[in-house]
């Protein structure tokens, strides 16, 4: 039984996290920390911290879920891989390659697993999508059209203010680099063709559209957005075939049944609880046994895309 604590009690620790570690077969939610006590309360863990260095101080915490702002993402880490923990962290994993070159370095100085939590990628659509891909069903891929947009009324909020690590880039874009990260592991080298913003007063993009290939074969458009009508898309093409996520929940399915458009033929899928499946898959790795992690390798070359998206117009 993997003993978990959460740095940070926000809406994603307790609408989705905590109650994937308590119906977990594996987990049990040791403690919280967080300023809130009544809000880390709310998660039902054994025990409440005010002090994030307290919870890395419990010798009996095997594991740290990290949700905090993205700023915070590689600090605290860094710390609770330095205290002994493993650690599953809150996407993007950090703000830029450089940091996220740092955590994969702590990751291995102190023997520890980190992974970060893009729990769309433990699916059981998305993970057919990949094994479809890689045994060539749909033939050579030739591009990967994606969307995640949304109308966000943010007020106070971490994703309108840069030096937090804002921007719709960095939230709803990171799910899209990944799928490309996933789908095309071996050509992660991105020729952009064009990024188009719309910059916000207060310096982060609302939205993003980016344009380019993968390893000079696979055309890439992908639209990243706060202030567009709701639509997640990802559509696969190949030179013999396609795959379509049907639905508008092509990255966030979640209890629900999901479709998958293979060529002419529909596959269902039961609804399923991704968050679940991460945190049981992490703890059977932690542990020795065969669970697949999303791999350190993968969360680097996405943030370098993310820089190289990032520098492109500057």
């Amino acid at each position: 039984m993997i003993s978990w604590g959460f740095l940070g009690a926000g809406w994603i620790a307790k609408s989705a996290l905590a109650p994937a570690v308590h119906a977990a077969s594996n987990a049990t939610l040791r403690a919280v920390a967080s300023r809130d006590h009544e809000r880390a309360q709310g998660l039902s863990p054994h025990i409440v911290y005010e002090r994030y260095e307290d919870l890395l101080a419990d010798p009996t915490i095997d594991a740290v879920y990290i949700n905090l702002a993205n700023d915070q993402h590689c600090k605290w880490s860094v710390a609770a891989m330095a205290a002994g923990k493993h650690v599953l962290c809150e996407k993007p994993i950090a703000l830029d390659f450089a940091q996220t070159q740092e955590m994969a370095d702590a990751a291995k100085k102190y023997d520890r697993v980190l992974v970060e939590a893009v729990w769309s990628q433990w699916h059981p659509r998305f993970i057919r999508a990949v094994e479809l891909i890689q045994a060539g069903d749909i033939g050579k891929l030739t591009g990967i059209n994606s969307s995640f947009c949304f109308t966000g009324n943010f007020t106070d909020n971490y994703r309108l203010d840069p030096a937090m690590g804002g921007g719709s880039l960095l939230d709803v874009g990171v799910y899209q680099a990944h799928a490309w990260a996933a789908l095309h592991p071996t050509a992660m080298n991105l020729q952009i063709s064009s990024v188009v913003e719309n910059i916000s007063t207060s310096g982060v993009d609302l939205t993003s559209k980016i344009s380019g290939r993968l390893g000079g074969t696979v055309k890439i458009d992908a639209i990243a957005s706060f202030e567009m009508p709701e639509q997640q898309r990802l559509v696969i093409s190949g030179d013999l075939s396609s795959i379509e996520f049907l639905g508008n929940e092509a990255f966030t399915s979640w209890h629900k049944e999901s479709n998958l458009r293979i060529g002419d033929q529909v596959e269902r899928f039961a609804p399923v609880d991704p968050y679940r499946l991460m945190v049981e898959r992490f703890g059977e790795h932690i542990s020795g046994e065969d669970g697949w992690i999303m791999p350190m390798s993968q969360s680097l070359a996405v943030m370098q895309v993310i820089d190289q998206i990032k520098a492109f117009n500057r």
